[in-house]
């Protein structure tokens, strides 16, 4: 599908978006380069493939749920803050 003027009018109004008329002609055809790329996409056949298709032999890998030890990186970085209370900075008010 190309994109034409009329088209782009179209989308123009149903996104509420101009587009300057210096670069009207490059954008129609970056669009038309997409709607290719779609079409090009719409050509393979996945009649064949189930739903639940992945790429991934034996489907995703999960990683092992372990428990981790409690770091303390929290409060390595509050302690070079030059105020702080219950893991917060403490920074003066700007808004009265």
């Amino acid at each position: 599908m190309q994109i034409d003027h009329t088209v782009l009018t179209k989308l123009e109004k149903l996104s509420h978006l101009r587009i300057d008329e210096s670069k009207k002609e490059e954008v129609m055809k970056q669009l038309s380069g997409i709607l290719s790329y779609i079409d090009n996409l719409n050509e393979l056949n996945t009649d064949t493939l189930d739903s639940s298709f992945s790429t991934l032999e034996g489907g995703t890998p999960l990683r092992e749920d372990t428990v981790r030890q409690p770091d303390d990186i929290a409060k390595d970085i509050l302690s070079h803050a030059p105020e702080s209370k219950d893991d917060f900075f403490i920074v003066p008010a700007i808004i009265e």
